[in-house]
């Protein structure tokens, strides 16, 4: 965590407890006009001071602040977990098989890792264009998502109302604090995953404190009494409400804890709520669908994939939702030992909790046997278009920079090996351009080679640019050795393709002076051309790898046989030129291209020295001995 990080969360503790020193002193002086009730160390008497006169606006920002902070927690906690447990995240998220039921258990330990059902369904998004996930595989990890992401509810209606420990934060706090300046990066991340937990319940004792039990019996709620209940209608007014709230806090965790938070209080009926808790559940699909936005045809369908398993879910519970919340108050009251939900505030919060649970498992269970048919659906919703689609979007990092960096280099070393494929399909352009002789073929394979290059540019841009970003935050020394790897790759794919661009130019110049290749020197060409593509694959195989397994040696014995043609070819032609066994010019033209082909496999070359990184020193020494 970053010092100024640290800084902010000293800061809202300070404030914490400056405020309530503030609302002890006014309370001590007899400032209030009714007798002091005993106070936690985060409850505040806010009752007296309820209205539009004395401090409503201020009650409101404060609870406003409140939620804020508790947000920030969460946001907090999440990237602590994620940075703490960034290896085994890599693990599961690269292992992901195509049984339906390893995805759904992969999106629900991500999700619980991550503590965040967003950060799993943007990964998802970006993991099916064209890369490590089909659609089908896609919607299984979200449906286990939706699963992961109800353990936060019970976090918050166990530690906020069944057990609170809120008194206990401070203590939390100081613990994190120790921990957060650890030399030992695996520690730090777990202070801030302490330092995040603590201001999460800290948030919660500010919001329940900000929200007097006078209003509880105000009358200006009455018309929630009218509009909710157990039916169609009244369900699914509820559930939109919760979609909205969801959509305008950007956070269903956060929208859930308004709901238990309002409900705990019997501000807003317990129908409504549990009505809004299903709502949230379509809410929040929003973030993985703006996540898409940017991506291709295969991210626009996980996205709505996302979306359309959530509304299926709901629209059978709208039909069961009267005899459901039946087995949810019997649950709370027989198997929990808790009084009936609609006469206490603390089942109430525990039947909220257990809704979002057994609903979402519930809704797997059945929609996971339609799985075939969702995709089917949503592919006929999200047609592909015509033609190459999007093919050179950048598919795995449109999305932005993830919240941890072992995340982002994930994403990342993904968009390289991409980058890679892109410069060999030039090699394929230009070897066809070789031997073409149709000129509207020709003219194609020209603006093929340089719309690629163009390509090339943009994309060593954008990577960079995402790799700076992922920078910014606090990187291991692994990670911080592989970011400069990737630079160094991308800086040399890109100079793959600079290269075949200039040599499309010299063949252009070729045939404008109507100058020929023999056929010993197309010949010699084409061999070129294919020591360069076995080149390529090699690269390109050790791009997808684990950059730890990547083997130097396969790289080298194939730069060897380049670099030995080149010069046997180079000796070949300056006899052919001494004997005058081909025009001159066609001389230079054809040792510009061979030169050239070598320069891109010792580019290849250098992306394999790049991947290997700290072991090419090694491999190179039992090579040569």
């Amino acid at each position: 965590m970053k010092l100024s990080r640290i800084i902010f969360l000293l800061l809202a503790v300070i404030l914490t407890s400056v405020i309530y020193w503030l609302d002890h002193s006014v309370q001590s002086k007899g400032l209030m006009s009714h007798q002091p009730k005993e106070l936690g160390i985060f409850e505040f008497d806010f009752e007296s001071s309820w209205s539009v006169s004395s401090g409503l606006v201020v009650h409101l920002l404060i609870l406003f602040g409140a939620l804020g902070l508790f947000i920030h927690g969460m946001k907090t906690m999440s990237e602590g977990i994620q940075k703490a447990a960034s290896s085994q995240l890599r693990h599961i998220l690269t292992n992901i098989t195509s049984n339906k039921w390893n995805g759904i258990f992969t999106g629900l330990l991500t999700t619980f890792m991550v503590q965040s059902s967003s950060a799993t369904t943007v990964l998802v998004v970006s993991f099916v264009n064209n890369g490590i996930l089909s659609l089908k595989q896609s919607v299984g990890i979200i449906m286990g998502a939706n699963i992961g992401t109800t353990v936060t509810g019970w976090l918050i209606a166990i530690f906020g109302f069944v057990a609170p420990i809120g008194d206990y934060s401070l203590i939390l706090f100081l613990i994190a604090i120790a921990f957060l300046f650890s030399n030992k990066g695996r520690i730090k991340s777990w202070g801030e995953t302490f330092a995040g937990l603590a201001l999460l319940f800290m948030a919660l004792e500010l919001l329940k404190a900000g929200i007097p039990d006078e209003i509880i019996n105000s009358s200006h709620f009455d018309f929630l009494q009218e509009v909710s209940g157990v039916g169609v209608w009244s369900v699914v007014l509820a559930l939109i409400i919760g979609a909205v709230v969801t959509i305008v806090v950007q956070s269903s965790t956060a929208a859930l804890l308004i709901t238990i938070l309002l409900c705990e209080r019997a501000i807003i009926p317990y129908e409504l709520g549990l009505g809004m808790v299903l709502g949230g559940n379509i809410g929040t699909t929003i973030t993985s669908n703006i996540a898409a936005i940017p991506g291709n045809v295969h991210a626009k369908r996980a996205a709505m994939a996302h979306l359309l398993f959530n509304i299926i879910g709901a629209i059978w519970m709208v039909f069961v939702f009267r005899w459901f919340i039946v087995g949810i108050d019997g649950v709370v009251t027989n198997v929990f030992g808790l009084e009936n939900p609609r006469t206490s505030g603390i089942s109430r919060a525990v039947g909220l909790a257990l809704f979002h649970t057994a609903f979402n498992v519930i809704n797997v269970v059945v929609t996971v046997w339609l799985l075939d048919q969702i995709v089917a659906w949503v592919v006929r919703l999200v047609p592909k278009k015509q033609g190459d689609d999007e093919v050179f979007h950048l598919d795995y990092i449109k999305a932005g920079v993830l919240a941890t960096p072992e995340l982002s280099i994930i994403e990342a070393k993904k968009e390289v090996a991409k980058f890679g494929q892109i410069t060999s399909k030039m090699l394929g352009f230009f070897s066809k351009l070789l031997v073409e002789s149709d000129k509207n073929k020709k003219k194609y394979y020209y603006d093929k080679i340089a719309k690629y290059e163009e390509i090339t540019d943009r994309v060593e841009v954008e990577i960079s640019n995402y790799l700076a970003k992922a920078a910014e935050n606090e990187l291991s020394e692994d990670t911080s050795r592989r970011v400069r790897g990737m630079l160094a790759i991308i800086n040399d794919l890109e100079r793959i393709g600079d290269i075949f661009y200039h040599m499309s130019l010299t063949l252009n110049r070729k045939e404008g002076e109507k100058i020929w290749f023999s056929p010993e020197q197309r010949k010699n060409l084409i061999h070129m051309i294919g020591l360069v593509d076995e080149a390529f694959t090699i690269m390109i195989n050790n791009l997808k790898a684990d950059y730890k397994t990547v083997s130097f040696s396969s790289a080298l014995n194939k730069e060897n046989e380049v670099n030995s043609f080149r010069d046997f070819l180079r000796t070949e032609h300056f006899e052919n030129i001494e004997r005058q066994e081909y025009n001159v010019k066609s001389g230079i033209f054809y040792s510009d291209l061979f030169y050239s082909l070598e320069k891109v496999g010792d580019h290849i070359m250098n992306v394999t020295e790049a991947i290997v990184g700290d072991n090419v020193a090694g491999e190179l020494n039992a090579s040569q001995q």
